[in-house]
């Protein structure tokens, strides 16, 4: 199964996450089938970016998000 999810990146006690659909066996930062935005809660406000045209591309064909990632694409209007 094909899931978009987020991926930590950054250092100790600074997350910075990237957007990626993966699929759902491999590792939370292992490899990524493609990269579709970024996430920055750090900053005031969150810096949230997310390309549009794929993350529907990818949820037309089936992939599933995790919470977060719902919640992320409730924000940008693309669900």
């Amino acid at each position: 199964m094909v899931k978009i999810r987020l991926a930590r990146h950054g250092n100790k006690k600074n997350p910075i996450y990237r957007v990626v659909v993966a699929d759902s066996r491999s590792p939370r930062d292992g490899a990524a089938v493609e990269y579709i935005g970024r996430y920055n809660p750090q900053l005031e406000p969150s810096l949230i970016e997310i390309d549009a045209d794929r993350a529907k591309h990818w949820l037309e064909r089936g992939a599933q998000p995790s919470s977060p990632v719902r919640a992320l694409l409730k924000k940008q209007g693309i669900v």
